[in-house]
């Protein structure tokens, strides 16, 4: 998928937004755009960034106890 940056965007608010977690995605994403490395930490507003495929990874929920602090 081809996503356009808006402004302000880093790559790791890219990968939140559309996968809904960075950690893999970022570097996923870099590793197929390896030109945004050098633009620095706040993307150009209109860059096409080429977002890809990544396998979902499952949620793992941790369960708390009421009492668990005491």
């Amino acid at each position: 998928m081809i996503y356009r940056c808006q402004q302000q965007e880093t790559v790791d608010m890219i990968c939140h937004r559309h996968y809904g977690r960075t950690s893999g995605a970022v570097e996923q994403v870099l590793e197929q755009n390896p030109h945004l490395a050098d633009l620095g930490v706040i993307l150009p507003t209109g860059l096409m960034v080429n977002l890809p495929e990544l396998p979902t990874e499952p949620v793992i929920l941790k369960q708390i106890q009421v009492f668990d602090n005491l």
